[in-house]
């Protein structure tokens, strides 16, 4: 399992431009081909996604508002050029280890370039849909379904599991090294991230925010397990974080009979552990993308999190690593869970308590898991007023 993920996804098709009649039959009997990626050129039209109106503008959405489009730009400042001289890296925007995430184009081979695609542009429309040559031009046909797209290489990122993959390895993914020369910790939360980004897209699913934080979740215990079982040296808090992770979702599964559940840490993990952990949360990832989810199971969840305050006092406790990585893990969660429950809105005493719990993690020197135990508390009760 590659720590990228990039194994995850290849477009297939043959070319669009040739289809005539129903195309999904041809796309399904077409030859494998080599993809290639146009750049973002390829959809800056003012008749396709870079005109005005919902349907039109996402291009202009990701050129001047998303960080995305910025991503280049991190590459040439004076902190990734003292990163890059730590870590013995010519300069970083040249560097496999920084463009890979900050300028994928640059990683891909000059046979899958197109003229028109510059790899400084960032993380752009394709990094996220994939290669677009094969169905840039034919998926405005009227005749081309959704699946049609999808068949011709465009990535389904409708489904939840999807997007995730898509997300995570730039999200959740770095090595020690960079992190201890001064890279910032990556945590990787799908549904706060995405609402954090400017959307260009509508999701349908009314219950999506529940569902995306935890696929999302799952995703990124199911990275952080491939990474503890085969990095020999991995970053200072990376089983602390584990450890957090597991928590997370052993809670929020238990007693959920339409999910698989995710076993309790006891003590550390080992390789086999890592291992089965590994699947599950893949298991638990792909069922949670597919599951008819309703109101109930969300508020199911929000109530098991908020009700594991004593935890955090109970005796003999985690190791304060341990008891900070979940609590700060637990509070990214009854955020994103609560939101859920109302569609972004909170009731005024549950925002204020959540307030209150983000103070709680902001620094590890000051947490004390007395304080959290009792604000967590506290929250809990204003979710006993909620409908």
């Amino acid at each position: 399992m590659s720590g990228r993920v990039s194994w995850w996804f290849r477009s297939v098709a043959a070319p669009a431009v040739f289809l005539t009649g129903d195309p999904a039959p041809q796309l399904a009997a077409a030859t494998l081909q080599t993809d290639q990626f146009v750049g973002a050129a390829g959809c800056q039209s003012s008749s396709c996604h870079g005109g005005a109106g919902a349907k039109r503008s996402q291009f202009l959405t990701w050129v001047k508002d998303d960080f995305h489009s910025r991503a280049y730009a991190v590459l040439v400042t004076a902190r990734s050029a003292r990163m890059a001289e730590t870590l013995g890296l010519p300069a970083a925007q040249t560097s496999g280890r920084c463009t890979i995430c900050h300028s994928p184009l640059q990683t891909v081979g000059p046979v899958r370039l197109a003229k028109t695609a510059q790899i400084d542009e960032g993380v752009s429309c394709e990094n996220c849909h994939g290669a677009a040559n094969q169905w840039l031009r034919a998926h405005t046909r009227k005749d081309w379904t959704y699946a049609t797209d999808v068949g011709a290489g465009m990535r389904d990122l409708r489904s939840y599991y999807v997007r995730a993959n898509t997300c995570v390895a730039c999200h959740q993914n770095l090595e020690a090294d960079l992190l201890a020369a001064g890279h910032p910790e990556l945590t990787f939360e799908l549904d706060g991230q995405s609402v954090a980004e400017p959307k260009h897209w509508r999701d349908e699913d009314s219950s999506g925010g529940a569902r995306a934080w935890l696929v999302g979740q799952a995703v990124a215990l199911r990275e952080l397990s491939w990474a503890a079982g085969n990095n020999p040296t991995p970053e200072a808090n990376a089983e602390a974080r584990w450890n957090a992770l597991v928590w997370l979702l052993a809670k929020t599964t238990a007693g959920q009979s339409r999910l698989p559940t995710i076993e309790p840490p006891r003590g550390a993990g080992d390789r086999a552990r890592f291992v089965s952990e590994r699947e599950r949360a893949d298991l638990l990832a792909r069922q949670a993308a597919s599951i008819a989810w309703d109101d109930r199971l969300t508020k199911a969840m929000l109530r098991a999190l908020a009700g594991t305050g004593p935890e955090f006092v109970a005796a003999p406790s985690p190791s304060p690593e341990h008891l900070f990585a979940r609590a700060t893990r637990l509070v990214l969660a009854l955020d994103r869970l609560a939101r859920a429950r109302v569609q972004g809105m909170i009731a005024s005493a549950s925002a204020a308590a959540l307030k209150t719990l983000f103070e709680d993690v902001r620094n590890r020197p000051d947490f004390a898991p007395a304080k959290f135990s009792a604000d967590l508390a506290t929250f809990r009760t204003t979710l006993e007023t909620a409908p």
